[in-house]
């Protein structure tokens, strides 16, 4: 009986590395650990067997039956894998190439305005000797939290609705801060870089709010650097962007990673006719000096070195610079609304 066993295995194995269809695997498992499967077949005779026998017999079975059961299992996710692969390539579409996209009838649209403004800022800071960074969407609690002076009893946490994965160690970050822990733990001051890219937050969306939106943070670290710094870099990156200078103010504001830390404002006029020069401040970018313990988390001396660190929300200054008047549209797909700002 056990002979049997063996060559039922074995029969099972060969079969089932020739099957390349979802049914075809569900079929063979049904024929050899169905109610009448030729396994259940088998220890049907263990009652003819001794004692002995059927406690070696009934432990190899379950061996077989689960090892039979993972194989499967296996088998079907290659199986959906090739199916998925191969539904992609067939219905593959190249926009990459103006041309192609003008062959198959498709009306050529734009650069999507986050994107645009992206550039331009990396493009400024690459001006002022910064490196522009990335980093990935999926982060751990060390980097998305606890690197940036953020540990798990902080109530800081509590204004992040974040999406974890089901392990609770891994999740969508929050913020592009991560590139910043990066950055720094792979680089010796002085330094400065940016680092732009898409965070994820448990939003409700409306006008003003999304789940998925657009951040770039950068910093620069080195000795002697000073708030005065600070507030050059981010009125040259505004004179820049807006193509005219502005009034700006530091206000008190908390962030874990910087102290002291600042909201920074800037006097803005709001479109209208009829309305006064000055239509009052609007709260642009948090910032601040790098706080010494994220330094240290990141294996840089605060006894040595210091710096500062900012935070730019894409979606707003796209809204600010361009007028528009519901986020909502970022994410939509309307070709009419992306085209309206620059073609390929």
């Amino acid at each position: 009986m056990l002979s049997r066993l063996e060559t039922l295995y074995t029969d099972f194995k060969n079969q089932l590395n020739k099957l390349n269809k979802t049914n075809d695997v569900l079929n063979l498992k049904s024929q050899i650990l169905g109610k009448t499967g030729t396994l259940s077949e088998i220890l049907k005779s263990l009652k003819d067997a001794t004692p002995e026998e059927r406690k070696v017999l009934g432990s190899k079975s379950n061996q077989y039956k689960n090892e039979i059961e993972e194989l499967v299992q296996k088998k079907l996710a290659e199986i959906e894998l090739a199916e998925i692969n191969s539904t992609l390539e067939n219905s593959k579409v190249d926009f990459s190439l103006t041309d192609s996209v003008l062959e198959q009838g498709l009306k050529s649209s734009g650069l999507h305005p986050v994107s645009l403004i992206q550039r331009e800022i990396e493009d400024i800071f690459l001006s002022m000797g910064f490196e522009v960074l990335d980093g990935p969407h999926i982060e751990d609690e060390f980097h998305n939290f606890e690197a940036l002076n953020i540990p798990s009893d902080h109530p800081a946490r509590d204004m992040q609705d974040t999406f974890w994965f089901q392990d609770m160690k891994h999740l969508l970050r929050t913020h592009t801060s991560t590139i910043q822990v990066r950055g720094m733990s792979q680089r010796k001051p002085p330094f400065q870089f940016v680092g732009p890219g898409k965070v994820f937050r448990n939003e409700r969306t409306d006008a003003t709010h999304e789940m998925c939106f657009h951040q770039l943070e950068g910093m620069m670290v080195g000795k002697n650097i000073t708030v005065a710094n600070l507030i050059y870099f981010m009125k040259t990156l505004l004179k820049e962007i807006f193509k005219k200078d502005f009034e700006i103010r530091l206000r008190p504001g908390f962030f874990p990673f910087v102290e002291p830390g600042f909201e920074l404002d800037i006097r803005w006029k709001k479109p209208g006719k009829g309305e006064s020069p000055h239509g009052g401040w609007l709260e642009l970018l948090p910032c601040g000096m790098v706080h010494p313990n994220v330094l240290k988390m990141s294996g840089i001396d605060p006894n040595e070195y210091n710096g500062f660190a900012f935070g730019l929300g894409l979606d707003r200054l796209v809204m600010v610079r361009y007028g528009i008047e519901d986020l909502r549209h970022f994410h939509s797909g309307d070709l009419k609304f992306v085209s309206q700002f620059k073609s390929f």
